[in-house]
């Protein structure tokens, strides 16, 4: 454990390998080459990778830790940073502390630790003994692909990616602070079944729906892990084999893959400059999804003659419409145009939306509302899932809502998300050489088409070599090849001051590739 033998001295009271030489420093070190000097809470950081150290068996029981002083020169943290994470894994058990002598791993129950005759981990590297077990294979299902890395690259021209600089730390920490309270905790730590945290319908009934005229009884609305997890709630209560559902063509990939897990009756549906088009294709369908704020992927927004119309041919051909409001209140900018479900008057509607989008993807906090009876099924068939949502993370956003944060939020956010779009809207001309782009208003990206002959996916792969992220754009489309050309860029997750450098570079690729 701590490196040659040759260069571990012993005490003689305890016979274990003490702090010595290099090698001890390099094994600490190579034990501890997880911890990011510059990410916060340094204390909790290295309870975290000694705790997983003594589970893993990397550090057995009785080992000596370093001294205080030692670890803390070794880590380049302050000492104290260590001594109140050495009295913490005491506290819990992990380690004991002897007087004159320091800290010595106390070690997993005899039970849980090495040396016990695990069974060896079969060999899963065969995997098509599997294959004909299958009823679905979700893997097989052309996504969007984004670097689990983003955050790293310097120009990440992403879509609805969250952007350390605009969260809302503070209020947001202030909102958790009062959701730890002990009657806060109450009221959220029980098991509520299949039911939703109060507050928090009460929140979105009363402040975030409204903003999107549409009004709803707490018996409309019902919580969701994403708004993805609302569409496949949706798909499961409505889709049978058969059922045909009508899907945006380009469109949002996730969505058309959902469904088709359930119906192999996909029908395309063309999309224009106004977004969906009601046609023939379309009075043919039992479902259709549609993104009438902002058309996925082209951003073109649906005016509201198209939008009365698509209402009054499902309420004719008897067609139950899926509203993906999922990009509702990043930017104001000129006049917002209502949700199909705030001009519905026959609930053709089941409108979807997000807390998540608005701020961050890992809160996982997405809605339903819909009539009564459609929520009372879809509460049911939640509960097989996952019952609902952690409660807590619900109470959090209600008070975050509740407090005014969420208000003042979308506020700064529009400010800064406008302030990109317009360094964008100069750009683009002058570096996109005969490219193609629209964004329509209050979108956070734009569709690109490039010059013939330029590979959208080529042109994706080459410029991540160069520090650059965009999304090639056939994956948008039913079938591979149509538009090979296409890209989207979005901006809410670069930071103002890298665009220009970003798109100089992005532009010079596009010249070359073309």
């Amino acid at each position: 454990m701590s490196g040659p033998a040759e260069t571990v001295k012993t005490t003689p009271a305890e016979g274990r390998p003490a702090w010595s030489g290099i090698s001890d420093a390099l094994f600490w070190g190579s034990l501890f080459q997880g911890l990011d000097r510059r990410g916060p809470f340094l204390q909790l950081q290295i309870r975290q990778l000694i705790c997983t150290a003594i589970e893993e068996g990397r550090l057995s029981l009785g080992v000596r830790m370093p001294s205080s002083r030692e670890l803390a020169a070794l880590l380049e943290v302050s000492r104290n940073t260590v001594v109140i994470a050495y009295e913490q894994l005491v506290d819990q058990n992990f380690l004991v502390s002897r007087e004159r002598s320091g800290y010595f791993v106390a070690g997993l129950p005899k039970h849980l630790g090495a040396g016990t005759g695990v069974r060896p981990a079969p060999d899963r590297s065969d995997e098509t003994r599997w294959t004909a077990r299958y009823a679905v294979r979700p893997s097989s299902h052309r996504n969007i692909v984004k670097p689990l890395n983003w955050l790293d690259f310097p120009y990440p021209f992403i879509f609805g990616q969250f952007d350390p600089s605009l969260f809302p730390t503070n209020d947001w920490r202030e909102s958790a602070r009062a959701a730890l309270s002990v009657p806060e905790i109450n009221n959220w730590a029980r098991d509520a079944i299949d039911e939703d945290d109060p507050a928090l319908i009460e929140q979105l009934r009363l402040q975030v729906l409204p903003r999107r005229g549409v009004r709803a009884r707490p018996d409309e609305i019902m919580m969701t892990i994403g708004a993805q997890h609302a569409l496949y709630l949706i798909a499961r209560l409505f889709t049978k084999p058969g059922t045909r559902v009508g899907m945006e063509n380009p469109g949002y990939p996730d969505a058309r893959n959902i469904f088709g897990m359930l119906t192999d009756n996909i029908v395309p549906l063309a999309v224009d400059g106004e977004g969906l088009v009601p046609g023939a294709d379309f009075e043919g369908c039992d479902l259709a999804y549609v993104t009438a704020g902002h058309q996925c992927p082209t951003t073109v927004a649906m005016p509201q003659r198209r939008r009365i119309e698509l209402l009054r041919k499902a309420q004719e051909s008897d067609i139950l419409l899926i509203e993906d409001d999922y990009e509702s209140e990043l930017v104001s900018e000129g006049d917002a145009l209502p949700p199909l479900m705030s001009i519905d008057r026959n609930d053709r509607v089941l409108y979807v939306g997000s807390l998540s989008k608005v701020l961050a993807p890992g809160l996982r906090l997405g809605y339903v509302v819909a009539p009564s009876p459609v929520i009372r099924e879809l509460r049911a068939l939640r509960r097989l899932m996952v019952r609902h949502p952690p409660l807590n993370n619900q109470r959090v956003a209600a008070l975050f809502i509740g407090l005014g944060h969420y208000r003042s939020h979308l506020q700064r956010v529009s400010r800064v998300l406008l302030e990109r779009a317009r360094v964008l809207d100069r750009l683009l001309p002058e570096h996109f050489v005969n490219c193609t782009f629209v964004r329509g208003a209050g979108s956070t990206s734009y569709w690109v088409t490039c010059p013939e002959g330029c590979d959208a996916t080529a042109l994706a792969e080459a410029a991540r070599a160069e520090g650059v992220v965009i999304e090639p754009g056939d994956v948008f489309s039913m079938t591979g090849g149509t538009h090979v050309g296409c890209f989207r860029l979005g901006f809410s997750s670069i930071r103002t001051d890298r665009i220009e450098p970003g798109i100089e570079r992005l532009g010079r690729l596009i010249l070359r590739m073309s």
